[in-house]
């Protein structure tokens, strides 16, 4: 049950769940059953699961959203066209997490421990903006949490994050080496191993990585909350993400298919495809809601839950810097909003776009909402596709 299965109430967890029962249980009376044992076979039924319950809790969430008076608020800068969407319910990114979290503890081996830090991660995030959702709910404002609240409380859960990685790597179930695209030998570790072996020096050794780990989950989160601004936006995007992390981490954890790629054989990370195989499943069901006119917005309890979800992914398996490239669009719409207000603030007031996040200067320009967010979905498609051709070129 591997090393950490120790922790009887993981393990009496994961006997009432259905990998459990269709598995470890039935398959012994019903040959069959083996098929649940497959990774590819549950990361398919944890799909599917994640789209029918965000399908079927769909309506009842919304209209429960609406009785409580828990509609958007237009912040009074961005476009005019947008002020007819308030009052739209918002806070729908809980049923996206609900999504995300049922069908992987159903599918999932619960014994492993990646699973546990991935919801972990997820569960935090989507607490932060929960917080910043009902925030401004009771202030009838767009003005939730401040600033820095948000990026300390995002810090501070990467942290926990970064923590449990290194539990991991104390007992070799973890690299802190990061993998380079391009290049099979520059793996640079970020732990100081010379820093380890003194007692004044000590905690530097570990201060690298945390900052790196940092700047990913904390970026990505960041990253996802900035692009939620169109109908479908945002959500649609993760649609395509999350089926890229799917694949990356499904051939991480093939010891052929991650010999054949030269990759890090990730064997313990096997059972994330099924917490990427959720997140693609949670949102497609969510943007059958979300599309242009939205009946609910996810709120940066979605958005925060869903990039910090994928930067935990991207660490776990080690592909912090092709995640660059995977949420490519995410990036150019952070890096445009760090422009415009550098611009801003050194130029004394210049702008570069006519509105930041870069969606919203698109639409200034005229493009219909529909055009930006086709367009923007083709381009995430393109540089997903690239990301995943990059793996062989080394």
């Amino acid at each position: 049950m591997g090393r950490f299965s120790q922790f009887r109430p993981v393990y009496y967890l994961s006997q009432t769940m259905l990998y459990w029962f269709f598995y470890q249980f039935l398959h012994e009376y019903v040959p069959a059953f083996r098929v649940f044992g497959y990774v590819t076979t549950r990361t398919a039924l944890a799909s599917l699961t994640a789209l029918a319950l965000s399908l079927a809790l769909g309506p009842s969430m919304i209209t429960k959203l609406r009785e409580l008076s828990f509609g958007q608020h237009i912040r009074a800068e961005g476009p005019q066209s947008h002020f007819k969407k308030a009052g739209t319910p918002t806070m729908g990114g809980i049923l996206i997490v609900i999504s995300i979290v049922i069908p992987t503890l159903l599918w999932a081996d619960l014994t492993n421990q990646y699973i546990w830090i991935a919801l972990a991660g997820l569960v935090g995030f989507g607490a932060i903006g929960f917080a910043d959702d009902y925030a401004k709910i009771a202030k009838k404002r767009n003005l939730g949490l401040t600033a820095r609240q948000k990026f300390w409380a995002q810090v501070g859960v990467a942290m926990v994050v970064g923590f449990l990685l290194l539990l991991l790597h104390a007992h070799q179930a973890y690299s802190t080496a990061v993998n380079v695209p391009f290049f099979k030998q520059f793996k640079p570790d970020l732990l100081v191993e010379s820093l380890t072996r003194n007692y004044w020096t000590y905690p530097l050794a570990f201060l690298p990585f945390y900052f790196f780990i940092v700047f990913v989950m904390v970026g990505s989160s960041n990253a996802v909350n900035l692009t939620d601004g169109l109908d479908g936006l945002a959500i649609g995007l993760m649609v395509i993400a999350a089926g890229a992390m799917t694949v990356l981490t499904y051939v991480s954890s093939h010891a052929k298919l991650s010999d054949y790629l030269d990759l890090a054989h990730l064997a313990r990370s096997q059972e994330l495809t099924i917490f990427c195989a959720s997140m693609v499943g949670a949102s497609l069901g969510f943007l059958f809601y979300n599309c242009h006119p939205a009946q609910v917005f996810m709120g940066d309890v979605g958005s925060l839950a869903l990039g910090g979800g994928l930067g935990i992914i991207a660490v776990l398996i080690k592909q912090e810097i092709l995640l660059i490239f995977i949420g490519g669009i995410f990036v150019v719409e952070a890096l445009s909003v760090i422009l415009q207000v550098g611009s801003y603030r050194l130029r004394d007031g210049k702008r570069i776009f006519k509105m930041a996040p870069i969606h919203h200067h698109f639409e200034a320009l005229g493009w219909p909402e529909s055009k930006v967010i086709v367009r923007f979905c083709i381009a995430c498609l393109v540089m997903a596709l690239f990301a995943l051709t990059t793996l062989k070129l080394r």
